[in-house]
């Protein structure tokens, strides 16, 4: 029954209420609760704790990161055909989908609490996705409620979803009878627009999951859905940042001299490029007020949620380099937060597209320009590396290829996403720039990260056209065409063999590197052109 209110006060509950998803709850239903609302729940729930000058803290061990291994696709006929099935895209049959989902509903239904977030993915209105959150938990609503496009409250009592998320994180699935692997899951079902999550309680699956979706269903009306940022600068030109976690492009995308649009999930339309979300999910590991005061600040506020931080006793003081629950600490913040914003969640077509790498070989780059076949390749490659010491057993440099620099979220195959690109590139002229932020001299262990302010200044120079100028010199493994001047960078940094005390052993290193590109690449057979194969390392 609907909630009686006064008139004078919108109604925030849908005049059908649960009964559309299956869900007849015998306890208390939240509403559209905001996030002051949401935040005392948490807190009254015993959900987590508030950190010093107000954000709210949660620990979702022993999950603290995705778990691309337990997600499930419903193989279904009306999508069966276009899903990229495999290692990321596993099936589940349908039967196993309906006892999972009915198991769920009960779940949710037997809970004495349950909060509704009703939110849009999408800013662009013709595309945008209108998704119902149904969770247990308080904090998991705030963190939707942060990154997700909040409806206006007089919309609340009208909004009809086309999509509905159930979570459920301490329900463990049976492997036996759900068809899963383990007792977390995350199952996408594209005909009944439903997403299934549980068994862990880590808020990412809540965020990423929906991006899958949209990487499905864009590309579907002519929209390239994107794994990176966007901001504009004051001239009003659009710059992307494609990137893999740990690269930059939280970092880099929240500029101070420019506006931001989002951290991490775009589509490309006709008319532009738009964000999916309404906040950002910053990884905080090491944060300071100095290197990052945008984000940094952010984490100084009511509302931000903090995920697996460890505080300080007894002032509550974030202790942003303490990694002893894990690397991945994250914070989860409105838009409006960061004060550079565009409310609109939209901009032009991009003038200059950057693909971020951090490269703990050393060998590459700091900044190149790639030509469009270049562009194709490095694409399709999507490398970065992870660095001894983040994982148990990695004990030097391991490179890291994800196509399209998200090749876990994706749904087609990933060439359709890469020639979707390269059309756009071509009708819009925009310039592709390679930049890796990570080492410099030597790699991991022996050189040193490259430095931000060095970064900052390369991409400055590349958005505001400066760059395009310069002479550049052709890199003889690569082929990548490198600046030989950049205004605030020493000239021998833009070279990463004379930052090498010993050549040959760069030399050596690069050999190797270029080894796993062209093997990686194979992986994609006759899909890529020749010319596109040509453009990447030879030597």
């Amino acid at each position: 029954m609907a909630t009686q209110v006064s008139p004078s006060v919108p109604a925030r509950e849908s005049a059908d209420g649960l009964a559309p998803q299956g869900i007849h709850p015998q306890g208390q239903v939240h509403w559209n609760f905001v996030g002051p609302e949401l935040i005392e729940a948490a807190i009254r729930r015993g959900e987590g704790t508030l950190a010093d000058m107000g954000p709210f803290v949660a620990v979702t061990s022993p999950h603290t990161g995705r778990s691309p291994n337990d997600k499930f696709v419903v193989q279904e006929p009306t999508s069966a055909g276009d899903v990229d099935w495999g290692k990321v895209n596993q099936p589940i049959s349908p039967e196993h989908w309906a006892v999972l989902k009915a198991d769920v509903q009960a779940y949710l239904n037997g809970r004495p609490e349950l909060f509704v977030q009703d939110l849009y993915c999408g800013a662009d209105s013709y595309t945008r996705l209108s998704v119902r959150y149904i969770l247990p938990n308080a904090w998991h609503a705030a963190f939707v409620r942060n990154m997700f496009i909040r409806p206006d409250i007089e919309e609340l009592a009208m909004f009809a979803p086309n999509f509905t998320v159930y979570h459920a994180p301490e329900f463990q699935a049976d492997p036996a009878r759900h068809g899963t692997r383990t007792g977390t899951f995350i199952v996408l079902n594209l005909a009944e627009r439903a997403i299934l999550i549980g068994g862990t309680r880590y808020a990412g699956e809540l965020k990423k999951s929906m991006f899958t979706v949209m990487n499905y269903l864009l590309p579907k009306q002519g929209v390239l859905s994107m794994h990176c940022s966007a901001n504009i600068g004051t001239d009003g030109d659009t710059a992307l940042f494609f990137g893999l976690s740990g690269t930059g492009k939280t970092t880099l995308s929240a500029d101070p001299e420019r506006n931001l649009i989002g951290d991490d999930e775009h589509g490309w339309s006709p008319d532009g490029t738009f964000n999916f979300e309404g906040g950002c999910y910053a990884k905080v590991i090491n944060l300071s007020a100095e290197s990052e005061p945008d984000i940094y600040a952010t984490t100084q506020m009511f509302g931000t949620i903090l995920e697996n931080v460890v505080l300080q006793q007894p002032s509550r003081q974030v202790d942003f380099s303490n990694q002893s629950i894990t690397e991945n600490t994250r914070a989860s913040y409105p838009l409006p937060y960061i004060t550079n914003h565009v409310p609109s969640g939209k901009g032009g077509h991009p003038k200059n597209v950057v693909f971020l790498t951090a490269d703990a070989f050393g060998v590459l780059p700091p900044i190149a320009k790639l030509s469009p076949e270049q562009a194709m390749y490095y694409f399709l490659s999507g490398y970065t590396a992870k660095v001894a010491g983040t994982e148990r057993g990695v004990t030097e440099p391991q490179a890291t290829f994800s196509a399209c620099f998200g090749a876990v979220f994706l749904v087609w195959h990933p060439t359709k996403y890469a020639e979707m690109l390269g059309q756009l590139l071509h009708e819009h002229g925009s310039q592709v720039w390679l930049v890796n932020t990570g080492w410099s001299g030597g790699p991991y262990g022996v050189g040193n990260r490259m430095k931000l302010s060095y970064t900052r200044a390369m991409v400055r120079a590349a958005l505001d056209g400066s760059l395009a100028q310069a002479q550049f010199t052709a890199d003889p493994v690569f082929g990548l065409h490198m600046p030989q001047t950049v205004h605030g960078v020493p000239s021998e940094v833009l070279d990463p063999r004379r930052t090498w005390t010993d050549a040959a052993a760069y030399d050596v290193q690069a050999s190797k590197l270029a080894g796993m590109f062209r093997e990686n690449i194979r992986k994609f057979g006759e899909a890529v052109s020749p010319a596109i194969l040509a453009a990447g390392p030879q030597g």
